[in-house]
């Protein structure tokens, strides 16, 4: 069974402007060549090496978890009956340390470090390490689980060495590149590859779904290390690749700079989460028979499948229908690169968005804002003699509907967990679905749900459930 590896990479930008405005005027010089003598296959990549490793840190992470003795304690459905006492009262519970090891990366003098969320998630102590064997203790600055990217701050006054922010958008396949990082534990490597694709989409590592795919080595510590350009400046942050034996077999994948550099200046204003823009628009992936529908030679873009009345797309004059197909000139292939663009423009900043309406290309400006405050709504238990028994539902709105990975706009009830052995579990609910439905009548807000089950009893159930945007019925004595 294929198998996705969490792994490498490290971030981003901020040494000084003149040594920023430098590396710019660099790239901006580059002349891409295929070498074309003995002497320049020869050439050797140490300079480079160097002049960027030293920016590249290991990341120790330990946390404190509870080990339970009792088979019982902890289990969701034993707890319900019998009560969490009784169930640890069979073994008390041993703490017990975990550590993980990952890579990072330094983009500021003061000690700024990017690396990936999930190196240094639900740690009590964070340690980084200098490629010298210097140690230092570090403490959080920002967490996004979404891109997985964590901000640290080293506890030290020196300066620190840095690795400037390249331009993720200027990469090309082909491009050459290395990666840095501590895999396997076994000290800083170094690897050498190309960029294999750019805009990578749909891959399933994380809810962050644009990459850069390279062949440069990576394995397992890399996470949060440091994907280089041939000028010295961070392109990406390496965070997973894939593979069928936990080894690299050349398919990896690292976080855009430009997206780093986004998450970095939320830590840099003192922000501890990263704050996405909100356009108030659920999309919808263009497939062949949708662009042919819509008269497109191509099928690429993202269809407006729902707007948010009052929100920043239809003030603008956003439309249903409407398909989103460049954002500031550049090509939206789907609803993963539009999220992608639009995150890295910012909350404040008025984007220009080509659109296709009844046949016709438009530009619409959109100024991107902070999503309104929703109420967090806490999830609540059915219980009773009834096939749902076991289910934790929640009344959908915006927040609600995010954390289910449903879109925005959705209304209704959805499914946020299910309870081991439970009457819904065995109905085969799965968390995310949409209850749209018990004995025909419709399912809008919890109160019609719990009408709906009292009213039920004794009955044959007559269920409908909304799973992946098609509608389930299932009878149930």
């Amino acid at each position: 069974m294929t198998a996705w590896r969490s792994m490498l990479v490290g971030t981003f930008m901020a040494v000084s402007a003149v040594a920023a405005g430098s590396a710019a005027l660099a790239q901006d010089a580059v002349t891409r060549a295929v070498p074309e003598s003995r002497a320049q296959i020869q050439a050797s990549f140490s300079p480079l090496v160097k002049q960027t490793a030293p920016a590249v840190v290991n990341v120790y992470a330990a946390r404190q978890v509870q080990q339970r003795s009792s088979p019982f304690a902890g289990d969701p459905f034993f707890e319900q009956f019998f009560g969490r006492q009784f169930g640890d009262s069979f073994g008390q519970r041993k703490p017990r340390i975990e550590q993980s090891l990952g890579s990072g990366v330094i983009v500021d003098p003061s000690g700024i470090v990017i690396t990936n969320n999930h190196v240094i998630e639900d740690a009590d102590e964070i340690k980084v390490a200098m490629s010298d064997g210097r140690e230092y203790e570090s403490r959080i600055l920002l967490r996004d689980k979404t891109s997985d990217l964590a901000v640290l701050k080293i506890e030290g006054k020196e300066k620190f060495p840095v690795l400037a922010l390249g331009n993720s958008d200027a990469v090309e396949v082909g491009d050459l590149v290395l990666a840095i990082g501590n895999p396997f534990g076994v000290g800083q490597t170094v690897t050498s590859g190309i960029v294999s694709a750019q805009s990578r989409t749909q891959v399933g590592i994380s809810d962050f779904d644009f990459f850069i795919q390279t062949d440069a080595a990576i394995n397992p510590g890399n996470s949060g290390g440091a994907l280089i350009d041939m000028q010295g400046s961070l392109i990406g942050i390496n965070t997973a690749i894939f593979s069928r034996s936990g080894g690299s077999i050349g398919i990896g994948f690292a976080i855009p700079s430009n997206m780093v550099k986004a998450v970095v200046d939320a830590a840099a204003a003192g922000n501890s989460s990263f704050v996405r823009p909100f356009i108030g628009a659920t999309f919808q992936t263009i497939t062949r028979d949708v662009a042919d529908s819509l008269g497109m030679e191509q099928p690429y873009g993202a269809l407006i499948a729902a707007l948010v009345k009052d929100g920043p797309g239809a003030k603008a004059g956003l439309k249903i229908g409407d398909v989103i197909l460049r954002v500031q000139g550049v090509r939206a292939d789907n609803p993963d690169v539009l999220g992608y663009r639009l995150s890295t423009a910012g909350i404040g900043k008025t984007v220009d968005l080509d659109i296709l309406r009844d046949g016709k290309t438009q530009t619409i400006a959109v100024k991107l804002e902070k999503e309104p405050a929703v109420k967090d709504i806490a999830p609540q238990l059915i219980e009773g003699d009834n096939p749902l028994a076991g289910a934790s539902v929640v009344e959908l709105n915006a927040a609600s509907s995010k954390k289910l990975r449903l879109p925005e706009a959705t209304t209704g009830v959805g499914v946020s967990d299910i309870y081991r052995g439970s009457p819904a579990q065995r109905l085969g609910l799965r968390p995310s679905d949409i209850i749209r439905g018990i004995n025909g009548t419709p399912i809008r807000n919890i109160q019609d749900l719990q009408s709906a089950l009292s009213a039920g009893r004794g009955l044959m159930w007559r269920l409908e459930f909304e799973r992946d945007g098609a509608l389930i019925r299932q009878f149930v004595r």
